[in-house]
């Protein structure tokens, strides 16, 4: 069973992190890529990675929570889907992940899955040094590298699957002492040798990486600046962040990393100022304590972590959390008049209408922007958020209604779904909009009891909303299934 391997792997995996120390690597000479078609690894064909990635992707929303921070989430999707675009990846339906965590770490999954922690936002200086990192991760799926492993170590692909997703969880969990004497060291170092890319795919994933980078007008030297990054990093901490466990960084990695750049033109460096502002956003989804976070960007107005742009809007933001939406509103304005247009400040002034409670300001500010983009994400999530908090429900409910046909596979739209139903009294879609949450998590019994729940509410609906019901409950349970089966 998956799932027992899954928890077998993961205790193992505590303890090889934990308790083992990485060797240095030497990186060799670039080599050439083989030609990889859908026999080149024996043992798992191109439909069956994708099978078992979504698979993957079911157990681990199970079990990890993702962001519900919209800018955030969807300046991830964008860099990825920019990236997928001037990579050598071929199958581009890509399920992408940004998991609310401060550790760095990055992981592909085949099947076109890429997950970020947001921690990542923490040690790349610029956009250009984080897409280096994602780059890296389509090239490994680009080439196949998960195929080619399960090859060389000749693991069944459903146990190698497990100690992999075991691996990436291991980077949520990273600090406890879960399962720590579960396995001998050099147990753990057996399973590490098998969950490790080889320095060969390594190199074929910063080569290619790099590739992509330049072909989407990046800086090559990003690539380099974000190895540095990593090793200053680990330089005074015990135990490595979860990312370099799977892709070790050496003083080589960095010069080679410099020396393959030098092959490129320059490219003059991307504007900074939307990564800052997603930066604040990440450190405020970090920092709990309010006045820490207040205290913290006042210091960078004078600092040099942010430019004083992002510095002042993450002041905004904090002072906005603190309750002290008077200042807020004397730190937004300059903001304000250099860019009005911004839908980061626009959003921010319209947080502070609403946290003093002039909800009708809030909904103005909203409504006008969302005039002019009407698919924003952040202005959907954020204008029916208002409209919750303002008592307005069916305008909640048909913001919602038309945003969930946008982003079918957002948790977080179908969770405000269910708040909103549930504020209104309408308990059948409570139970269907929970129905599609619980789906999207993994979470199939949870989805089958709120399924089973609504088909003892449909006397009063049609034939055909019987049926549908119908139907998600046989896919439902067939899911559930197929995890069991595992």
């Amino acid at each position: 069973m998956l799932q027992k391997l899954l928890q077998q792997s993961f205790r193992a995996l505590v303890a090889a992190c934990l308790g083992l120390c990485f060797a240095q690597q030497t990186l060799a000479a670039d080599l050439q890529l083989p030609e990889l078609g859908d026999n080149s690894a024996g043992l798992i064909s191109p439909k069956q990675e994708y099978e078992l990635g979504q698979k993957w992707l079911r157990i681990y929303r199970s079990q990890v929570p993702t962001t519900s921070d919209p800018f955030i989430q969807v300046y991830v999707e964008n860099m990825v889907r920019k990236l997928a675009a001037y990579s050598e990846l071929k199958d581009r339906r890509l399920d992408i992940l940004v998991i609310e965590n401060p550790t760095l770490n990055a992981f592909a999954v085949p099947g076109g899955i890429i997950g970020v922690n947001t921690g990542i936002l923490k040690f790349a200086d610029t956009e250009e040094q984080m897409s280096s990192v994602i780059a890296h991760e389509l090239a490994h799926l680009s080439q196949r590298h998960y195929a080619r492993q399960v090859e060389k170590q000749q693991n069944s692909s459903t146990t190698y699957l497990a100690a992999f997703l075991a691996s990436i969880l291991l980077g949520v969990a990273a600090g406890t002492d879960a399962g720590i004497a579960a396995i001998s060291a050099t147990q753990a170092a057996a399973l590490d040798s098998q969950l490790r890319f080889s320095r060969q795919m390594e190199q074929e994933a910063d080569r290619l990486g790099m590739e992509t980078l330049v072909r989407s007008g990046m800086d090559p030297y990003a690539m380099a600046g974000m190895f540095e990054n990593m090793l200053r990093a680990t330089r005074f901490q015990r135990r490595p962040p979860e990312f370099l466990l799977s892709h070790p960084v050496t003083e080589s990695r960095v010069t080679e990393a410099r020396l393959r750049a030098q092959q490129y033109p320059n490219k003059p460096p991307l504007p900074v100022e939307e990564y800052d502002l997603i930066k604040a956003r990440a450190y405020l989804l970090h920092e709990k304590n309010h006045q820490t976070a207040v205290n913290m960007f006042e210091s960078e107005m004078r600092g040099t972590q942010f430019d004083r742009v992002a510095a002042r809007y993450g002041l905004v933001l904090a002072l906005t959390r603190n309750g002290e939406t008077e200042r807020a509103t004397q730190e937004i304005a300059p903001l304000l008049a250099q860019e009005p247009d911004n839908v980061y400040f626009q959003i921010a002034k319209a947080d502070i209408y609403a946290e003093s409670g002039d909800f009708a300001a809030a909904r103005k500010v909203l409504e006008a922007n969302l005039k002019k983009q009407p698919n924003s994400h952040p202005l959907n999530t954020r204008y029916a958020e208002v409209l919750m908090m303002s008592g307005d429900y069916q305008t909640c409910k048909d913001v919602l209604r038309a945003h969930v046909q946008r982003r079918p596979k957002d948790d977080y739209i179908w969770y405000l779904t269910a708040e909103v139903e549930g504020l209104a009294g309408n308990i059948y879609e409570v139970h269907v909009a929970r129905a599609e949450y619980f789906k999207l998590n993994g979470l199939y019994d949870k989805a089958e009891i709120q399924l089973t729940n609504a088909m003892r509410l449909t006397s009063s609906k049609s034939p055909q909303a019987r049926a549908r019901l119908e139907e998600q409950l046989r896919e439902v349970r067939e899911m559930r299934r197929e995890m069991k089966d595992l």
